[in-house]
């Protein structure tokens, strides 16, 4: 009896081990050194706030631009599948709004592909850029 139930207390803990592992893929920071973009999400807690815009609340995550205040927002996200998710944006002046999909090549690569809506443009040297509907970020 005694052997029984250290089964099942050691089985449990490796269970709720796998369980947690499962909750990293899209919680992260990734980035593009090409385009000096970044995206900062937590798709499972939605905890995510924007560094001086506060006002927006917890979310889960934003594309920001290095060393500038403009941001995308995400606001509101559904993990499809351990390798994919899909994410509904806007920018931050709420003037443009796209669905995208966020997915996992392997543990430090991601790719993120703008489907319907306004491209993404962040600011660059004074003027607009658009980045490419498919970027490649890095898990740090």
């Amino acid at each position: 009896m005694r052997n029984f139930l250290l089964f099942i207390l050691l089985s449990t803990a490796v269970w709720k081990g796998y369980a947690q592992q499962d909750n990293t893929a899209f919680r992260a920071y990734l980035y593009n050194n090409e385009y000096d973009v970044y995206l900062r999400i937590n798709f499972y807690d939605q905890d995510v706030t924007i560094p001086g815009q506060e006002l927006y609340g917890e979310l889960p995550g934003y594309l920001g631009k290095k060393n500038n205040s403009f941001c995308w927002v995400i606001t509101s996200c559904k993990v499809e599948s351990e390798k994919k998710a899909t994410l509904q944006l806007i920018n931050d002046f709420g003037s443009e709004d796209l669905t995208a999909t966020l997915t996992r090549k392997n543990d430090s690569i991601y790719v993120l592909r703008q489907g319907d809506g306004n491209p993404i443009k962040v600011p660059s040297k004074g003027k607009w850029q658009k980045l490419p509907k498919t970027i490649e970020l890095k898990r740090r």
